[in-house]
């Protein structure tokens, strides 16, 4: 299995059989290496309706046919955009051919502005379990620090959790060493940094500090194989 990370909170999930996109925000996302007109993706996954993080979700599902998976509300809203959705809420699980999906709690807000200007409420924000070929991952979403943290550590057997660091918005770097030795993953990977002045953090520094061995940096286009 590939994952490589593609700036803010764009994760690419590579396995035998099937490529997964995690929260595609490509066009307007300056330190993304990704083409939203190249990628093709099978399945997109959604941890929120943000617009930086639901991005180009449209144009590319539309353009590949790729399965959207998303929280309930943000599902239904991209079904009535004419998208192929599976409609998910927190706590629950579902087995798909690609892998097992799971949707985890995250503390923070999940809204959609349209081109037009119309804000939607998207439900509540989540992070994603994702499992496939004996490997599970974690992708925490957007989120501050939560003690269920533990309960999700204890109960899952993660290889890679992808943590935001950005501050402002979400944890900060101080806060992520917290959740980074709660969710106990082998490899524990920074995201949702540098993509805007409020979120200017040094990747590398927190790899550095995550418990030794465990944290790596990349930059936008690397990947790692597990």
């Amino acid at each position: 299995m590939k994952l490589s990370f593609h700036g803010q909170a764009v994760v690419q999930i590579v396995t035998e059989n099937h490529t997964i996109l995690i929260d595609p925000f490509i066009t307007g996302n300056g330190t993304c290496d990704l083409n939203a007109d190249e990628v093709q993706p099978d399945v997109i996954l959604l941890t929120h309706g943000h617009n930086d993080h639901v991005g180009d979700t449209v144009s590319i599902a539309k353009r590949t046919g790729a399965l959207v998976v998303a929280p309930n509300e943000l599902a239904v809203y991209l079904e009535s955009k004419g998208l192929n959705t599976h409609p998910m809420g927190i706590g629950g699980a579902h087995d798909f051919e690609f892998g097992r999906v799971k949707l985890t709690q995250a503390f923070h807000s999940s809204a959609f502005t349209d081109e037009d200007g119309h804000t939607h409420y998207m439900g509540m924000p989540t992070g994603i379990l994702f499992t496939a070929e004996g490997k599970t991952i974690y992708h925490a979403g957007d989120t501050g620090l939560f003690s269920d943290m533990k309960l999700i550590g204890d109960t899952n057997s993660i290889d890679v959790a992808f943590l935001p660091i950005g501050d402002n918005f979400t944890m900060g770097p101080e806060d992520a060493l917290i959740a980074a030795e709660w969710v106990k993953a082998k490899q524990v990977i920074p995201m949702h940094y540098n993509t805007f002045p409020l979120i200017e953090q040094d990747g590398a520094a927190f790899a550095e500090k995550v418990k030794p061995g465990k944290g790596v940096h990349l930059e936008p286009g690397q990947y790692i194989t597990i």
